[in-house]
């Protein structure tokens, strides 16, 4: 599948490389490709430098975020919640009718310190945001709960989490839910609709407190059930 993953920050390029690995077509979407390519120091986010990350994974392509979605089949919102409306805009409402946007992030609020807030909550998501936003997407909330390596790499625990798909399309919750499995999730719990993403994305506030707590982010929830 050609595949956009726009974001080139520690999630972005952890998806790009799954991606990659499982045999996708992959193209990371950023503002400015070639002042990507040159960054030779960690980013705002603290992620790594992203020259060296490159020259290890030649298959990936860097373009604009229109061009990456133009000819992508499926899209994946791995930018900072916060700018997540301004990225999809600049990818093009053109570029994103018809198509599958998965969405990973979270809208995170780091204007009042540490731990974050969430900049939308309780009555809307930024998944909604999303598909009010493009209506002819297929928007998909997934992945937001675990941290970057775990959203790639689920083996790397113990023993298996749970992961959560909301959106008003079944047939992008299939296709979604095909490459989580791919990815080695194996309890996958569909929501509902993409009203849903409201509680997938109010599990952040815990998520961060427990960070705290363990001192690690390598951990995920588990529905007994």
């Amino acid at each position: 599948m050609k595949i956009a993953v726009l974001g080139t920050g520690t999630v972005g390029r952890t998806f790009a490389a799954r991606l990659a690995e499982l045999g996708h077509a992959v193209t990371l979407g950023t503002c400015d490709p070639a002042a990507t390519a040159s960054r030779t120091e960690p980013d705002a986010m603290g992620a790594a430098p992203f020259a060296p990350w490159a020259a290890g994974n030649p298959g990936i392509f860097l373009a604009t975020f229109a061009d990456a979605a133009a000819g992508a089949e499926l899209i994946v919102n791995a930018t900072h919640g916060a700018a997540s409306l301004d990225v999809l805009a600049l990818a093009g409402a053109g570029n994103l009718g018809g198509k599958i946007i998965l969405d990973v992030a979270n809208p995170l609020d780091f204007g009042h310190g540490m731990p974050p807030t969430l900049l939308v909550k309780d009555s809307d998501s930024l998944g909604e945001q999303i598909q009010r936003a493009y209506p002819a997407a297929r928007v998909v909330k997934s992945l937001n709960t675990v941290t970057a390596g775990l959203m790639a790499h689920p083996e790397r625990l113990p023993e298996p989490g749970t992961v959560f798909v909301s959106g008003n399309d079944s047939d992008a919750k299939d296709t979604v839910t095909g490459i989580l499995a791919d990815f080695g999730h194996r309890d996958v719990i569909d929501l509902g609709d993409i009203t849903t993403a409201r509680g997938a994305e109010m599990l952040m506030p815990i998520w961060l407190r427990l960070w705290g707590a363990l001192g690690s982010a390598e951990f995920n929830f588990k529905i007994v059930r």
